[in-house]
């Protein structure tokens, strides 16, 4: 079985990268009123529906619940060749996860902002370990499709946070110092360009996504080649921003340059020192990020580009949980997404003031409440 990720607007916000999740009864469509996930069988492909379009098919616990037993049982199911994974409503693939209910849910101590990390990471890397699936959920597929319409970010260092759900094992292996460029600064890429970056496998126009999930779901037991062959097709045919330069192309050897360093200091030394209106426009992006969360997340990905994803999930849901007991993620995120404040203050507030062995009391292990995958 392969699984084929088709992203439709999608949004990798706050806590989670873009992803997809999906359950429902086995073999037929979800046809109950206010379903959060729709699931149908078509020949021998399993077609998933993330059906919160009013929450932009933001990912919640119950989602995360039902998804981990159905991809186990797809699995090992002999009649399903192949999971496409799409977002309801048009306007969003998925939200990233359900950042409002998360925090309300750490603000009173109940067990949910725990829970939530820990089983998000056990479904993470079930699709990015099983055999038959292929890199957080969607970026961890095998295929993944932006279109015009796709929206990539990992914002996590406004908020306090670090880009989790693996984004300390696909980011490191972007091209040079791209990953780390994204995961300090945040930097939307849209539409052809989350492909160029290699975020996404395949870019395809949307008005042609209706014709390649039938295409795909009409392949009798497809191999990897046969999936990579339809979608190459549509590729070709998708002409659409083709002449469009990436729209980093000229900056990629200057962000190699400058967020090549030992710290995050020098980092924005070098961009500082550069002087280039792109340089200075990144510096002023650092100085308004969480200092805390910009030492963890570049030691993150210095230390991921040599995990296996296993060993990322873990690291990060140590992560997770420090930035919980130092409060710096559920105070800011308070700020910044439910009270639409948008102007945290940071504590520590500068970078000199955090320490490295704060920083690395972050990735102590947890003992016995470490994740176990």
């Amino acid at each position: 079985m392969l699984v084929l990720l088709i992203y439709l607007n999608v949004f990798a916000c706050v806590t989670l990268p873009f992803f997809c999740v999906c359950v429902c009864v086995w073999g037929q469509m979800t046809s109950q009123a206010g379903a959060e996930i729709l699931v149908e069988k078509v020949g021998n492909a399993g077609v998933i529906t993330l059906n919160r379009p009013k929450a932009l098919n933001a990912l919640n616990m119950n989602m995360i619940r039902l998804m981990y037993p159905q991809l186990k049982k797809w699995e090992t199911d002999k009649e399903t060749d192949i999971v496409i994974v799409k977002g309801a409503g048009g306007k969003a693939f998925c939200a990233g996860g359900d950042i409002r209910a998360v925090t309300e849910a750490g603000k009173i101590g109940d067990p949910l902002a725990k829970n939530f990390f820990r089983e998000e990471y056990i479904l993470n890397n079930t699709i990015g370990t099983c055999p038959n699936l292929g890199v957080g959920l969607s970026v961890h597929g095998r295929f993944r499709v932006a279109t015009e319409k796709t929206l990539f970010a990992m914002p996590e260092t406004a908020i306090g946070l670090f880009p989790d759900v693996g984004g300390g094992y696909f980011l490191p292996r972007l091209q040079g110092q791209l990953g780390l460029f994204l995961a300090l600064t945040g930097f939307r890429l849209k539409g052809r360009d989350v492909q160029r970056a290699g975020v996404a496998s395949h870019f395809v126009e949307s008005q042609k996504i209706a014709a390649l999930e039938k295409e795909l779901v009409d392949l009798k037991t497809p191999s990897i080649e046969d999936v990579s062959r339809v979608l190459d097709s549509y590729q070709k045919r998708s002409s659409l921003d083709a002449e469009k330069p990436f729209v980093l192309e000229q900056h990629i050897d200057v962000i190699d340059k400058l967020f090549q360093s030992n710290s995050v200091e020098g980092i924005v030394h070098n961009l500082k020192t550069d002087g280039s209106p792109f340089a200075q426009k990144q510096a002023e992006t650092l100085a308004k990020m969480s200092p805390t969360s910009l030492k963890i997340t570049f030691k993150q990905l210095q230390a991921g580009g040599t995990m296996s994803l296993q060993e990322v999930l873990v690291m990060e849901y140590r992560l997770s949980q420090a930035c919980m007991v130092y409060a710096i993620y559920f105070f800011c995120v308070c700020l910044v997404l439910v009270d639409k404040d948008h102007s945290p203050k940071w504590s520590p507030s500068t970078l000199k003031e955090v320490s490295e062995q704060s920083v690395e009391d972050c990735f102590s292990s947890l003992g016995d409440r470490d994740l176990k995958l």
